[in-house]
């Protein structure tokens, strides 16, 4: 009889997966199937006290991922909050930011920025440089300090899935510490299996907070690939631009040249930054 239970760890081929009971198996796929992603729900067949095989996918509310021209990487599933972490120190690199805000946006997942690292002088005028993201486009923006005080970020997670994502070096790992607790955030009996071999900062995780709330934590990333996006839909995932749609002269406009185009009005007008433009024809170039 097939048991349902959610992945709680993914190793990229094998998984840790937690029955409702609350016990933690291993588990393995049919035919080497790897499109499986940490809080997945499926339906699986113990084998054992230990060990178990994934049968079924149950349908997802949600799915996180980044695809770029080669490969296509799940970082989770049924997530509600995408909680994008960047510090003022080392510098963050704010088009990786833009570009998780828009696979957020795509995928129907509403984001947070949380600005770690908050008692460093530098921390100030990096919130007034993204103020654009709190006051246009209404993304939460939080200051903390994973060594001091993570209290506003633990409010902002209550009843939601979440997941932190941000560049090594912005302190997330330091974050999970500070929600969990240094001795719950250490790798159990079973991940130290499944990781031998491998660092074990490369596979993700997902931890529970309280009975309504999760944190999955996931290995820092440089890059984020948007080539799962359709660049004819791609202004309806642009909450500052998305109310200029059909107000071009052209209905094919690329925004460049054309006359009569309502988003380069709106850059001359000063009500969107000419970055935002050119960030939406960077990516419509990448992905179209």
């Amino acid at each position: 009889m097939l048991s349902p239970a959610q992945i709680v760890e993914d190793y990229g081929r094998r998984y840790v997966i937690r029955l409702p009971e609350k016990t933690l198996l291993e588990a393995t796929t049919r035919k080497k199937r790897v499109d499986f992603a940490c809080g997945d729900e499926v339906l699986v067949q113990p084998l054992n006290e230990t060990q178990a095989v994934i049968e079924e996918l149950l349908p997802r509310r949600s799915l996180l991922f980044r695809q770029d021209a080669y490969k296509t990487k799940l970082f989770a599933a049924n997530v509600t909050q995408v909680l994008i972490v960047a510090a003022a120190v080392p510098a963050p690199s704010e088009e990786l930011i833009q570009r998780t805000l828009l696979a957020a946006e795509a995928a129907g997942i509403q984001a947070a920025l949380v600005l770690n690292k908050s008692d460093l002088p530098e921390s100030t005028a990096l919130q007034h440089a993204w103020a654009y993201y709190r006051e246009v486009l209404h993304v939460p923006m939080l200051a903390v300090s994973a060594l001091s005080d993570v209290t506003a970020l633990r409010a902002q997670m209550q009843g939601h899935c979440n997941i932190l994502i941000g560049q090594s070096g912005m302190g997330k790992s330091t974050l999970t510490n500070a929600l969990l607790g240094e001795d719950v955030a250490r790798t159990g009996t079973i991940s130290v299996a499944l990781a031998a071999g491998r660092h074990t900062t490369t596979h993700t995780r997902l931890y529970d907070l309280d009975d309504k709330t999760t944190l999955i934590d996931s290995p820092g990333l440089q890059s984020f690939g948007l080539h799962h996006l359709n660049a004819a839909e791609l202004l309806h995932d642009f909450p500052d631009m998305r109310h200029l749609i059909g107000q071009c002269r052209f209905h094919n406009c690329t925004h460049r040249q054309e006359p009569d185009c309502a988003l380069k009005a709106a850059v001359l007008a000063g009500s969107l930054p000419e970055a935002r433009l050119a960030f939406l024809q960077k990516i419509t170039d990448e992905i179209g």
